[in-house]
């Protein structure tokens, strides 16, 4: 199989850092285009009508931060040539999935934030969730605490 288009999925974690960073070098290492995504969480919009706060405000500061860690990690690990960058609005679940059947990737890259029992059950995982539900293949970067 080759792997000639790689989507990195990143949010601002040092999991889905990590993951660009493993992602950028293998895709050095096959001449591969990427794809970087990095959605705009609707479920971590703040609104506050109390302090003036609105829906649009808070979505045009996630789009923002967005923009900014993926042109970050493009200075980090770029030289590959043209990235493309894709930065949806919606829930990262599902808003993955709709750019693998977009752009259609040979290779999704993620982190994973590692999380069990109840934080996992509460929460879910979109790591998880991507593998189950896409038929690309996924490579999980999961990055151990070091032990001192």
């Amino acid at each position: 199989m080759l792997f000639n288009k790689i989507l990195i999925a990143v949010d601002n974690s040092p999991f889905s850092l990590y993951a660009a960073k493993k992602g950028f070098a293998l895709a050095h290492q096959l001449n591969a285009s990427v794809g970087i995504v990095s959605v705009i969480d609707k479920s971590k919009e703040v609104i506050n009508t109390d302090l003036g706060i609105t829906p649009e405000q808070s979505s045009t500061v996630l789009l923002k931060q967005a923009g900014e860690i993926i042109e970050q990690l493009i200075k980090l690990y770029d030289g590959i040539g043209e990235v493309f960058r894709f930065t949806p609005e919606g829930f990262p679940k599902a808003e993955i999935l709709n750019i693998i059947n977009e752009w259609e990737p040979d290779l999704v890259i993620m982190g994973s934030h590692g999380h069990s029992g109840l934080q996992h059950m509460l929460m879910g995982s979109v790591t998880e969730y991507i593998i189950k539900h896409t038929h690309v293949p996924v490579m999980v970067c999961h990055k151990r605490k070091q032990v001192n």
